[in-house]
């Protein structure tokens, strides 16, 4: 499991597993991970992990936040990266990170701000098309014995990357160009159109037509074309 190592000129002070999707660092005890400094903001940054990589935001923080001695406002880590929060530095440790930083970042990772209004667009979503907002034990049994899913990259420099959808709800795309989810229902995978530039009403395309602004259910070996990402959905028999 990823992991970041805190430490002081030179001197281990602990290591922390990115073991939750959304990690705080800050001089504030109520961060997850607390720095006493003055150095350091109270806020100072944030890590968001999804599936086997992680990245980290500057939360506007006085002082700033470098990696690898480079000012940063959002940065996906690599294997090896250290990032300086005032004294204090946190070195990342992933051996299954991905490997080309500044495109995943473009491409995958949704920005905290506008994660949680995706979130809510695809429950709203979710309801209008199921009828319901909870989901009766019987379902949730089908949820969990549905065949597990998966997206294959299939073009860019992260071409080849898999995404296992192992969580109810994930959420896709680049802020200000496309946003779109991938909910797990008991009916199956469905892809969700959240925004995109210009009017809003570019979708992500299947199979080269565009979904509309309906949830489009999934089926195996369905291309899926999203922020200039090309990717194959698919399901385990």
């Amino acid at each position: 499991m990823a992991k970041l190592v805190l430490s002081m000129n030179g001197a281990v002070q602990g290591e922390f597993e990115l073991n939750q999707e959304r990690l705080s660092i800050g001089r504030k005890p109520d961060n997850d991970i607390p720095i006493d400094n003055l150095a350091v903001s109270g806020k100072h940054a944030l890590i968001i992990t999804i599936l086997d990589d992680s990245f980290l935001e500057d939360l506007g923080s006085t002082n700033g936040t470098y990696v690898n001695g480079k000012l940063v406002k959002k940065h996906a880590l690599k294997n090896g990266d250290v990032i300086a929060i005032g004294k204090h530095e946190l070195k990342y440790v992933n051996e299954n990170a991905t490997a080309d930083d500044d495109e995943f970042e473009k491409t995958m990772i949704i920005k905290p701000g506008s994660a949680s209004a995706a979130v809510a667009a695809a429950q709203a979503a979710e309801k209008a098309g199921a009828g319901t907002a909870a989901q009766q034990p019987g379902q949730q049994a089908a949820v969990s014995s549905m065949p597990s899913g998966r997206l294959t990259v299939l073009n860019g420099p992260i071409a080849g990357k898999e995404l296992e959808l192992t969580k109810a709800l994930i959420t896709l795309g680049k802020p200000g160009t496309q946003v779109a989810v991938i909910s797990r229902r008991p009916q199956g995978y469905f892809l969700t159109h959240i925004e995109s530039d210009g009017d809003g009403k570019r979708y992500p395309k299947v199979n080269g037509e565009a979904i509309g602004p309906k949830a489009y259910q999934l089926k195996n070996n369905d291309m899926i074309e999203l922020a200039g990402i090309k990717m194959e959905f698919t399901t385990s028999s």
